[in-house]
């Protein structure tokens, strides 16, 4: 347990050390600053402007800005789906990969659109070289640039006044994909090729196992899509097993990299938004929110897989009653700390089968999920939710002090409320319709693998990662059918838009506004007090809206593996 615990320590020591100089980076990134690498950018961002047509300087307003992200999102689908049609047909296909099925490239595509990466397939078996590239790869970056660029609208929202425009969609996007997302995919590549991870375009290979029998290894170009995974927080792999395949996680090395890789961008917007802001202590503070309530987590999802279940423990064994379903070179701690990282952020990477957890350990990363995936969260996706919640927390302490509530001078009223709302009930009742839905239709019962609480736990647990953006699969649930292919596509297109667009209304409106000085009534939004109820509002909306699906699901699981009752 100590090794464990210091493995906790070391990493957030090393991450919030690194995301404080990225941070500082990413300003001078999206403030348009002299940066190391403009000598050599510079040139190709130009070349894409003038290709395409693209005034980069033109400042957009909150629907021009919606708009120009919905067509892009339209058109990145159809490249998907089209390509996933006709893959057998394309170049970079060894293995004669065919077309996938309509439901399921449309669920594919949808996915990788909206940054959730949700695979009902398995990777090895189904998607050529040439889709793995050209599509699947290539938008694990716009689609965590488009995150990135939403967050920027926000930010320069809060420190612009009276104008209607929030910034420019295709430069955020270039300049968040070549000066942000590329550099450090290409340099974490090498890396990861180094310590193991494959990279090339061979054939499968067909090999003699020790016992005399036959395996065949799937080839591939891997590790330039497993930095993109992690750094993007998209998750998905290349593999059908993910993060525990040796080929995509050889060491433990590249499993702390690979966490690594999943919140340096998220913890790094933070201290982003505080130099923009002008005051450190805003991004510092929903910081210390954000790192309260993952250390929350983390804690009792590995207590409880310490644990573990009694059942077993009473066997005699005390090693599988810890490590049922993990991998053993990772350990207790390696697998539990990737577990509550990948679903703090947005990033469906798994090293470790959560359906083998025990029920509140299963419950927690599912529950990271639900509270619309603010402890830390996806690329942008983390901090304009994590926004949302602190513009309701203000708001409420306005309520209770009879005062106009104000974030950073800005005067948040009924039409900031309205969309506040909207971007946080919307993904929660995709998550408790869709659910509700599936569990009592003949097609949705089919496909789960337990009964009772478990296999509610299966049903409420996918609904929850498509509507969240996450894409981690709870396993148990063979997903890879009609009904779940079309209304999970349905839910991740919900979750994803149906937050981005009440969050840019929300930058329009507030660019708009004046901005107030601070006055002897004014609610500092940087002290104990302010990370506290933003914890605490945050905890409330998830245990209120979510509290009577977990405990007919996890939690009564839980009861009854105490009393010896297990499905």
């Amino acid at each position: 347990m100590i090794r464990d615990i210091a493995l906790f320590l070391v990493y957030l020591v090393i991450l919030f050390l690194v995301a404080k100089f990225f941070g500082g980076y990413m300003y001078k990134v999206f403030q348009q600053e002299r940066t190391c690498l403009d000598r050599f950018l510079n040139p190709l961002a130009n070349f894409i402007y003038r290709v395409t047509g693209i005034d980069a300087k033109k400042e957009m307003n909150w629907k021009e800005y919606a708009v120009a992200l919905i067509w892009f999102h339209v058109f990145s689908f159809l490249a998907i789906f089209v390509t996933e049609l006709v893959q057998g047909s394309l170049p970079f296909n060894p293995e004669e990969q065919g077309a996938l099925s309509w439901d399921l490239a449309l669920n594919t595509a949808v996915s990788f659109i909206t940054n959730t990466n949700w695979q009902a397939y398995g990777g090895e078996s189904t998607m050529s070289y040439f889709t793995q590239m050209t599509e699947l790869t290539v938008h694990n970056f716009l689609s965590a640039a488009t995150g990135l660029a939403v967050a920027m609208t926000l930010i320069r929202s809060l420190i612009r006044k009276s104008t209607s425009g929030i910034g420019n969609y295709w430069a955020d996007m270039v300049r968040g994909t070549l000066w942000v997302l590329l550099p450090i995919s290409i340099l974490f590549s090498f890396v990861f090729v180094q310590q193991g991870v494959i990279q090339n375009l061979s054939p499968y290979v067909s090999i003699t196992t020790v016992d005399g029998g036959s395996q065949t290894l799937a080839m591939g170009p891997v590790a330039s899509q497993e930095v993109i995974k992690m750094l993007g927080t998209n998750g998905g792999g290349f593999f059908n097993v993910n993060s525990a395949h040796p080929f995509e996680n050889p060491t433990a090395l590249t499993n702390f990299m690979e966490m690594f890789l999943i919140l340096l961008i998220p913890v790094s917007l933070l201290f982003t938004f505080g130099k923009m802001v002008r005051d450190s202590r805003q991004g510092h503070a929903i910081l210390a929110a954000m790192t309260v309530l993952f250390v929350l987590f983390l804690s009792a999802l590995y207590f409880s897989e310490y644990s573990g279940n009694p059942t077993i423990s009473s066997l005699g064994v005390a090693a599988p009653t810890m490590m049922e379903g993990k991998e053993v070179r990772l350990g207790l701690g390696g697998s539990s700390l990737f577990s509550a990282v990948t679903t703090a952020a947005s990033c469906g990477a798994v090293n470790s089968m959560l359906d083998s957890y025990t029920p509140i350990g299963g419950m927690i990363p599912m529950l990271q999920i639900m509270l619309s995936e603010v402890v830390f969260g996806g690329v942008g996706a983390g901090f304009y939710g994590m926004l949302s919640f602190v513009i309701l927390t203000v708001f409420i302490v306005g309520l209770m002090v009879g005062r106009t509530p104000e974030y950073l001078g800005k005067k948040i009223e009924s039409y900031e409320m309205k969309m506040v709302v909207l971007a946080i009930l919307i993904p929660s009742f995709c998550i408790l319709f869709g659910s509700a839905v599936a569990s009592v239709t003949e097609a949705g019962v089919a496909a789960i693998n337990n009964q009772g609480p478990h296999g509610l736990t299966e049903i409420l647990y996918a609904y929850t990662s498509a509507a969240g953006n996450n894409g981690s699969a709870f396993a148990g649930l063979s997903a890879n059918v009609p009904f779940y292919n079309l209304t999970l596509a349905v839910v991740m297109l919900l979750g994803r838009f149906g937050v981005i667009l009440p969050m840019l209304a929300i930058a329009g409106s507030l660019a708009e506004k004046k901005i107030s000085p601070n006055g002897a009534g004014t609610f500092q939004t940087h002290g104990v007090l302010f990370v506290a109820l933003l914890c605490v509002i945050v905890l409330i909306v998830g245990a209120l809206t979510f509290f009577p699906a977990l405990a007919l699901g996890p939690i009564v699981e839980q009861l009854q593996m105490l009393q010896g009752v297990l499905y």
